[in-house]
């Protein structure tokens, strides 16, 4: 049985204690924008229905967290909560920037404040490990001024292949490990240094968007240069991107980093919605040691940052020596079978895939989306 308190537990009193209860840190209401649907009381359980406006894991589990801690400080550390979600379907127009590349059905940008994070391994396992999911996958090698994709593929000296489509000259991506891409690293040397300014280089990424025959895809991953430059602004205005993923490293340093290339994608004049953030060199695990955990970088820094902005923490994936060798050696190390650091990106694909349906699914109709051509798009 449960103790006697101030309040009886019945559904008045619940309802009544989420309206009027606010959070001490910002003095904004428990449910400011969102709702409690229903509650239901069986003995020492309670059920309550949500409907929420933002579908990451972080923020249900703030809820959910945040009312347990109210139930049972008012009727009792005996009762048990539980919660049920759904997601508030957008109502408004939305404006989606760019021109839908034909064939392409997701575009994900993989971004990172600064350099150095690991963006592009990040970037190519994702490709792979979603190829390895089975779904169809393309790559392209944005980073204009340090193309590196062609080593991480074993593609170092090839180059596209020029085809004819419905008439017109395309190029056609060079294709291994089940992933279709293009690089700028494709028509350079390897010790050329590429020294453009902006205009050049957006045109230069342009290109090799629209100039190449992808076919049907599933997933186009957009490896993007570090920073907020030149190039984003381009990509956003070329084409609708479903999303962007926003690496980091758990140290302060890149965390700081990190956090503007969030707040870059929430721009008004970007608007592209943020899939989450990779924590990439989260831990170091000695083989001699399995059971040791070595924070190098510290401690959960993406994590904590994904909780402060309300965005999906996609994965933490550790340091291992074998994603160096991988990268090197020209075969990703997603493509391993059933290691720890395969299962890593794997698992990464999969949280990716589940951000990206929850997010196609919360979209308004089709006819209520406005595509706006862009200037310059072809």
């Amino acid at each position: 049985m449960l103790k006697q308190h101030k309040l009886e537990l019945n559904k008045k009193n619940i309802e009544e204690l989420f309206e009027q209860t606010t959070l001490n840190e910002s003095n904004e209401k428990l449910l400011q924008n969102d709702s409690l649907l229903n509650v239901q009381i069986f003995g020492n359980e309670v059920i309550l229905d949500f409907e929420i406006s933002n579908p990451t894991l972080q923020y249900k589990k703030k809820i959910e967290s945040l009312s347990t801690q109210l139930l049972q400080k008012k009727f009792g550390e005996e009762l048990k909560v539980k919660t049920n979600f759904s997601i508030k379907k957008v109502e408004k127009e939305v404006k989606i920037q760019g021109n839908p590349i034909p064939g392409v059905k997701n575009i994900i940008a993989v971004s990172s404040g600064k350099g150095g994070v690991g963006k592009s391994t990040i970037s190519a396992n994702l490709s792979v490990a979603l190829a390895k999911l089975d779904y169809k996958v393309g790559l392209i090698d944005a980073d204009i001024y340090g193309p590196s994709m062609p080593i991480m593929f074993d593609l170092v000296g090839e180059s596209p292949k020029a085809i004819d489509v419905e008439g017109k000259k395309k190029m056609q991506p060079l294709e291994n490990y089940d992933v279709k891409m293009v690089s700028m690293g494709f028509f350079t040397e390897l010790n050329q240094a590429i020294v453009w300014r902006g205009p050049m280089a957006s045109k230069a990424l342009n290109q090799l968007i629209w100039d190449s025959h992808w076919g049907e895809l599933d997933y186009l991953i957009i490896d993007l240069p570090p920073g907020t430059g030149d190039i984003h602004l381009s990509l956003v205005q070329a084409i609708p991107l479903t999303g962007a993923i926003v690496v980091s490293t758990p140290q302060d340093i890149a965390l700081a980093d990190a956090r503007k290339g969030v707040n870059m994608f929430k721009m008004d004049s970007i608007d592209v919605p943020v899939v989450g953030i990779v924590e990439n060199m989260s831990y170091f695990i000695p083989e001699d040691l399995p059971n040791k955990k070595y924070f190098i970088f510290g401690k959960n820094g993406a994590k904590n940052l994904a909780e402060q902005l309300e965005i999906n923490l996609l994965a933490q994936i550790p340091i291992v020596q074998s994603v160096r060798e991988a990268s090197d050696a020209g075969r990703p190390a997603a493509l391993q079978n059933d290691t720890p650091i395969s299962n890593s990106f794997i698992n990464f694909a999969k949280e990716v895939v589940k951000a990206v349906e929850a997010r196609n699914e919360n979209l308004p109709s089709t006819e209520a989306v406005k595509i706006t051509n862009m200037k310059g798009c072809s």
